[in-house]
């Protein structure tokens, strides 16, 4: 399919996912062009490609193609979607076009899991790019080290993020699957747990029968899902007994993490510079992929002492005795606590979080879960909800996150707003302070404004 077609069109060219699968066939010589509402850093980058990018979606912006590759965020009755239909242009929602790019290689590991798929998916290529394996990558996030979300391979390895979104990652067959963790999310498209845990044993059990399935059994809806998947499965964690990959001796100090790793009775040292246990456990994923492929311990070793993370994945913007500002990506209650416990297990000083919360119905979902998981920092910042792919909804709003912390008796919650947060933080800081910006939307932006004005 793909030798006989040339132009292909990107409806939500901006996001993360859809623009690393434009730029990956964009090194392949297709000739890409896309569409979304507003400007971004992942469409700046795609046009320095010479990527042609309208802001704006309208139907003359599929004149010429021969596919379309939509945005699970996109609508059905978008103008360029329903008019690819009417032309009989073949549309493909990213997450089956993710599939048709595996088909190319001759295996593929998906990382899944309701936490830490990106960093994982990070971990597992940078490894294997290390080892001169020269992997397929497609990430949710830019990767520091290689300044890109998508690297295109010569080798036979297709590493890629099998998000549960909309059960898009149920389009992959892949030959080694990663399960992190599960943990209720996508309200939206799921019922509830048992509908989820389904959805990741279905993804599970479509790994052939000479492949593996990697599962952190610290996550206890994961484990309980062992007993249904019937292909081979490896096992890791820090809490957990009877795993295969099991990290000991965690030390974490001034942004970084030790630890030993115990596998088959043999113990080797790690040491990371992404700290939190939450990366401890995605490290131990990585190994565990990396390792059944047949590299050795010390040579993954190696190359995770040298990860640098991932942009809005616990990115540092600015660390000094006087002002550390750090900007991460969490969006879900689990996501936000281990962040904040990372941060307080690593340094002893004031920590004042800017939480912006991310979509109206996860808010409504959990909005007591976010307060619980907020109360490690020791000031609290909450902006109004940025709604997303999500229309107004007026029951339920950021205060509400607000109100239950100080019905925890939180002393220090002050609702605020994008517009007002830079000067609310400037007034209120504090010389030594850690100043982390959390959430899923454009908070980033104002992590880099803060880190401008107050260096």
């Amino acid at each position: 399919m793909l030798s006989s077609i040339k132009r292909i069109h990107f409806i939500g060219i901006g996001g993360i996912g859809m623009s690393g699968i434009a730029e990956l066939l964009h090194n392949q010589d297709f000739i890409i062009t896309g569409s979304d509402l507003s400007e971004s850093q992942n469409i700046d980058r795609l046009r320095k490609l010479d990527i042609f990018i309208s802001i704006g979606h309208d139907k003359k912006n599929i004149a010429t193609t021969e596919i379309v590759v939509y945005s699970d965020a996109i609508p059905h009755n978008n103008i360029e979607l329903i008019e690819a239909k009417d032309k009989n242009i073949k549309c493909y929602s990213r997450g089956k076009m993710i599939s048709q790019l595996a088909k190319l290689k001759s295996s593929t590991v998906g990382i899944s899991g309701t936490h830490g798929k990106t960093t994982t998916t990070s971990m597992i290529g940078s490894i294997l790019k290390d080892s001169n394996l020269d992997p397929t990558i497609i990430v949710g996030g830019v990767v520091k080290s290689m300044n890109t979300n998508s690297i295109l391979g010569s080798g036979d390895t297709f590493v890629v993020e099998a998000d549960e979104f909309n059960r898009t990652f149920l389009e992959l067959s892949p030959t080694i699957a990663v399960i992190n963790n599960i943990d209720l999310e996508h309200i939206d498209c799921y019922d509830s747990l048992e509908d989820l845990k389904d959805a990741f044993t279905q993804f599970a059990n479509s790994v052939p029968f000479y492949g593996m399935v990697s599962i952190c059994k610290d996550s206890q809806n994961a484990a309980s899902i062992i007993p249904l998947i019937d292909k081979p499965i490896v096992t890791y964690g820090i809490e957990s007994d009877n795993v295969d990959f099991k990290a000991i001796n965690i030390i974490h100090d001034n942004g970084t993490v030790a630890f030993d790793l115990i596998h088959e009775n043999k113990s080797y040292a790690f040491s990371m510079i992404v700290p939190g246990s939450y990366n401890i456990l995605n490290a131990l994923a990585a190994i565990s992929v990396c390792k059944t492929m047949g590299l050795s311990i010390q040579r993954i070793s190696e190359s995770l002492k040298s990860f640098s993370g991932v942009k809005r994945r616990f990115d540092i913007k600015t660390h000094s005795e006087k002002l550390t500002i750090i900007d991460d990506y969490a969006h879900h209650p689990v996501e936000v606590f281990s962040v904040i416990e990372a941060v307080k297990s690593n340094w002893t000083r004031r920590l004042v979080v800017i939480f912006q919360p991310h979509l109206y119905s996860r808010t409504k979902e959990f909005y007591k879960d976010f307060a619980e998981s907020l109360l490690g920092a020791d000031v609290v910042f909450i902006t109004e909800i940025f709604a997303s792919r999500e229309k107004l909804d007026t029951s339920i709003s950021s205060k509400n996150i607000s109100n239950h912390l100080k019905k925890l008796e939180h002393k220090n919650v002050f609702d605020t707003t994008t517009d007002s947060v830079i000067e609310d933080i400037k007034n209120y800081y504090n010389e030594g302070d850690i100043i982390l910006t959390i959430g899923a939307g454009n908070i980033w932006r104002y992590a880099d404004k803060l880190t401008e004005n107050m260096q």
